[in-house]
């Protein structure tokens, strides 16, 4: 499905980025939210290509943060003045939160630019890295580092639709579950949208 060899990889994953999702992929989505207003962030979707196989990197929020404490997200969060780029965004969060030295992370594109419920434009920067891996969670911030395999990524039968309401808006989001761990929302949405732009055929 995927090369196994990480340098063959790179130039596979790179191509498909730049290709983009395929024609009708937005229906595969939950309709996206329209503000007045958002706030610029990234996230760093981090690939790891192991030799028994690829998977993706996550992390769980802890408990005690005042906001969306416990969720299952990408590293990242808010641009600052000092990036230039939502790459730089990315990276600068992933090591923050993480410890990942950016210079371990291949950069290989980004994924169409997603509006969360909280009024973010997110940017989902991909990135392939070789193990070993060296991290470091941030203490009170980062609760758990852990990855799912990328072939129950791409498995799109493992996706479930769900419907919410908050703050007067209503739509859809989608979950992925993966042991113990239940992915919901944007990072859901981003990791549906990763598998559908790995399986495009143009």
């Amino acid at each position: 499905m995927w090369p196994s060899d990480p340098a063959e990889a790179r130039e596979w994953i790179h191509s498909r980025l730049s290709s983009g999702p395929a024609d009708g992929w937005r229906q595969q989505l939950p309709p996206r939210h329209e503000f007045s207003a958002v706030r610029e962030a990234a996230v760093l979707i981090p690939l790891v290509w192991h030799d028994q196989g690829p998977t993706v990197l996550l992390t769980r929020r802890s408990d005690a943060l005042p906001t969306h404490p416990g969720q299952i997200s990408f590293p990242g969060g808010k641009h600052d003045e000092r990036d230039n780029s939502p790459m730089a965004t990315a990276l600068r969060e992933a090591q923050e939160e993480i410890g990942l030295d950016p210079q371990s992370v291949s950069i290989l594109g980004t994924l169409p630019g997603f509006v969360t419920i909280s009024r973010f434009h997110v940017v989902p920067v991909v990135g392939l890295i070789e193990p070993p891996l060296a991290l470091a969670p941030q203490p009170g911030e980062v609760a758990e580092i852990f990855e799912v395999p990328l072939e129950r990524v791409m498995q799109h039968e493992q996706y479930l639709h769900h419907v919410f309401e908050r703050e007067g808006v209503s739509g859809l989001y989608l979950s992925l579950s993966y042991q113990r761990h239940f992915i919901w929302g944007a990072t859901a949405a981003m990791l549906r949208l990763l598998a559908l732009t790995l399986s495009a055929t143009h």
